[in-house]
């Protein structure tokens, strides 16, 4: 007879969601750390411009691979899952990085850049010599994750949380190096100290979870044949909506960026998104970092999916409270001017935009809640369909908005993010009553 779990706590699952917290708030410093330094070094403004496209083709490169964290969390409990999803893992990994290797031929490349995205020449040269520093990132952060979702479905998420500290450190020092003993263009400082960060963090992944690879392999193989492992067709049916999931959703800010720059005050609302994400982050982090805590929990004792429920509710309801306390009174005025440094201009013009995105960390929550239960059940589909669904809704916001309502552009992404989120949650609030 199988024991009785001890009864899940709200303690136990803070204890459990506090260090993979501080591991999305340790990795929201790499961008302004980046930036930083490649603003101190010769030729600034172009080496910044093809640090982020570059960074944004390396993205969009490791979307895919991105939800292998929640794959391993929820399935490899046995000899046979964890030997198959390593393989499905390894392989996907390899093709992404062909693919990259692929796209880094200077014809494809530079007609990418120049033809496509219309870059300068030596805006083009410089992103094409980060993007080769950056051919690491993608399988790097999909393998880490692979172990990672180990470490967290084995109730280590702590591990996880000394594997960024590694990462942050092991990048800060690569860059800190490059700059005072090299000569390299800024935007491959930044590459190569980012590729450095997350392959020393994937080795970091790996050595924490050696006890626990080593205790999976060391179960008799003929348990498989009591207990079959998923078989290949079923393990990419369940995680290909997972991968479409975070495409689709990488897809939303470049969506957003082109219908503000054809919206009234284009360059003011272009300026003003990236400091309202960056605000937005730290508090939406809350939500993106419980998804794997309720994989990890449900199941945890009687009444597992209840107490994650109400310390969801409580989450999202302290961080958007805490959103808003910025964003309804005068700190959102020291925030946007004294400490970002916007002009009184564009403060202004950023009041409205974050009271509106003031909702969003409750629904991130939600969706976290929401998505662990779909996964946990390993049914990923809705989870497609909700991301399908509030990508639609943002770009019909949005032609409505702009090219309807002539609203100003930051306003109007305002409104399509909060509408598309809560669109994606009502949907998966119906399927889960089905």
């Amino acid at each position: 007879m199988t024991p009785e779990k001890p009864e899940l706590t709200w303690k136990k699952i803070a204890i459990f969601w506090l260090p993979l917290y501080s591991t999305w708030l340790m990795m929201s410093v790499e961008g302004p750390f980046i930036a930083a330094i490649i603003a101190r070094l010769a030729g600034a403004t172009f080496n910044l411009a093809a640090y982020g496209v570059a960074f944004s083709l390396a993205m969009i490169f490791e979307s895919p691979i991105i939800m292998m964290l929640s794959a391993a969390n929820v399935l490899v409990k046995d000899r046979a899952h964890f030997l198959r999803l390593r393989r499905f893992s390894n392989s996907l990994n390899a093709l992404i990085t062909l693919i990259m290797l692929l796209v880094l031929i200077p014809p494809v490349f530079f007609w990418l850049t120049r033809s496509l995205i219309g870059l300068p020449w030596p805006v083009a040269r410089l992103t094409h010599l980060a993007a080769i520093l950056l051919t690491p990132w993608p399988a790097a952060i999909g393998y880490r994750r692979f172990y990672q979702g180990i470490l967290i479905g084995n109730h280590l998420p702590h591990r996880v949380a000394y594997g960024t500290l590694v990462r942050l450190g092991s990048m800060a020092a690569t860059a800190l190096l490059l700059d005072l003993f090299s000569s390299l263009p800024g935007a491959c400082v930044g590459a190569a100290a980012l590729s450095a960060g997350v392959v020393m963090e994937a080795i970091t992944s790996r050595f924490m979870a050696r006890s626990l690879v080593r205790r999976l392999l060391a179960e008799p193989e003929n348990d498989s044949v009591v207990k079959p492992p998923i078989s290949y067709r079923s393990l990419a049916g369940f995680y290909l909506p997972l991968a479409l999931t975070s495409v689709l959703a990488l897809a939303i800010y470049p969506l957003i960026s082109f219908f503000m720059g054809k919206s009234r005050l284009p360059i003011e609302s272009l300026a003003l998104l990236p400091v309202l994400n960056a605000l937005t982050f730290i508090f939406r982090s809350v939500g993106l970092s419980f998804q794997e805590t309720a994989i990890a929990l449900l199941g945890h004792g009687a009444g597992s999916r209840r107490k994650l429920g109400s310390f969801a509710l409580f989450l999202g309801l302290a961080a958007s409270l805490s959103l808003g306390l910025i964003s309804f009174t005068p700190a959102a005025f020291l925030w946007f001017h004294r400490i970002s440094g916007l002009t009184l201009e564009l403060t202004r013009l950023a009041i409205l935009p974050i009271r509106i995105m003031s909702i969003l960390p409750a629904l991130e929550v939600l969706l976290a809640f929401q998505r662990s239960l779909r996964v946990k059940e390993k049914n990923t589909r809705p989870v497609i369909l909700a991301t399908a669904i509030e990508v639609s809704v943002i770009v019909g916001v949005l032609l409505l908005a702009i090219s309807g309502l002539h609203l100003i552009g930051v306003h109007a992404a305002a409104l399509a993010a909060v509408s598309g989120r809560l669109c994606a949650n009502f949907y998966l609030l119906r399927s889960g009553k089905k």
